[in-house]
């Protein structure tokens, strides 16, 4: 066993059992035998968090596959740990490892809500909904203590702009004093992820994240203080979990979302070998079907980043998950568009020393 994984395997509570070097690191790391064998009772790996001041905080991506043309990231990394984290490989533009490192190895960007309001009160900007989350979880345990989603939040409401939020932390509940009277007027909606019913799995899958109960409690607190919700069934795992799709959509409804929507498991440049590592220590009789789906899905590879295929895949197998996807949430309500969130109703904030207006 290589060094990176004798290192992951002596960690508790965390989504891999490697480190292996970030494909922008400057030198590569060897393994060696020094003698020593596993210890289980080594304490666990500790979370490190280092503070980025941030420049400009609004990423703007032309992706057709995505909804929305913005999103903002107070943080790097994410603790929540979730084995098969599309967001992994973005660790190695730091020097770091897409593996153990972005659990462990976090990025916070403390003055992201000053740059945001410099960023809304530019004369240039054109207001669009954003998105929270789509990278990391904005709501992953570091923001108890750090707060900085929260000020963004604080940020947006001032000026009226509209807001998208994707979450697994049910620490968005401490909010809902700032989302609940935004969603009053139709500035936000909250996609809240369910990969699983199993609790067992999930907290092998998705070690640091809250467990389906609790993301169920979730969306029962958000929908009763009148916040919208989208029950999102991502990722999808072809031999794993894409049998529970209709048990999670219909969880979903029931505690109250009122859209659904769904991605197929992806596995993006160093993602494919964290994935087929937890895989074969966890779910080894599973290993060579769940591999053979996703394969089918991309043309014989792991993955295929083409727009309008990503996200999930083609083919027989990828025709009959959107099928059931389809008549489920038709059956279930969920199939009906939303509502847009608001965008006339942006504003920027008069501040100390402005000159007030006339009319």
């Amino acid at each position: 066993m290589d060094t990176e994984k004798l290192i992951g395997r002596e960690v508790r509570g965390r989504g891999v059992a490697s480190n292996a070097a970030g494909r922008y690191e400057a030198t590569t790391r060897a393994g060696f035998d020094d003698g020593w064998t596993t210890d289980d009772s080594l304490p666990p790996l500790r979370t490190e968090v280092s503070d980025e001041v941030a420049r400009s905080l609004i990423t703007y991506n032309r992706s057709p596959d995505l909804p929305f043309d913005r999103s903002i990231n107070p943080y790097r990394g994410c603790e929540h740990g979730c084995s098969y984290c599309f967001a992994r490989p973005t660790h190695a533009y730091l020097g770091l490892s897409p593996g153990l490192d972005f659990e462990t190895k976090l990025i916070a960007r403390p003055n992201a809500a000053e740059v945001l309001r410099k960023e809304l009160s530019a004369r240039r900007y054109k207001v669009a909904p954003v998105a929270i989350g789509t990278n990391t979880d904005p709501y992953q345990p570091i923001e108890r203590d750090r707060g900085i989603v929260r000020e963004c939040l604080q940020v947006l409401a001032e000026f009226n702009h509209p807001v998208a939020i994707v979450t697994k932390g049910t620490l968005i509940e401490r909010d809902l004093d700032i989302l609940a009277p935004m969603a009053a007027k139709g500035l936000v909606r909250v996609g809240i992820s369910l990969t699983t019913l199993d609790p067992r799995l999930s907290r092998r899958m998705e070690p640091r994240a809250p467990g389906p109960i609790q993301r169920l409690r979730v969306i029962r607190a958000l929908t009763g203080a009148g916040v919208p919700v989208r029950v999102m069934t991502s990722p999808l795992v072809p031999g794993l979990t894409d049998h529970e799709l209709e048990a999670l959509l219909a969880a979903g409804k029931d505690a109250g979302a009122d859209a659904a929507s769904w991605i197929m498991l992806r596995l993006p440049r160093e993602v494919s070998a964290l994935w087929q590592e937890w895989l074969a220590e966890h779910e080894p009789t599973r290993f060579d079907r769940v591999m053979a789906r996703l394969r089918e899905m991309h043309g014989g590879r792991d993955y295929d980043p083409r727009w309008g295929h990503r996200m999930r895949g083609e083919g027989h197998y990828a025709e009959i998950v959107a099928q059931r996807f389809e008549s489920a949430t038709r059956r279930l309500g969920l199939a009906s568009k939303t509502a847009p969130l608001r965008t006339d109703l942006f504003a920027v904030p008069q501040q100390s020393g402005d000159q007030l207006s006339l009319f």
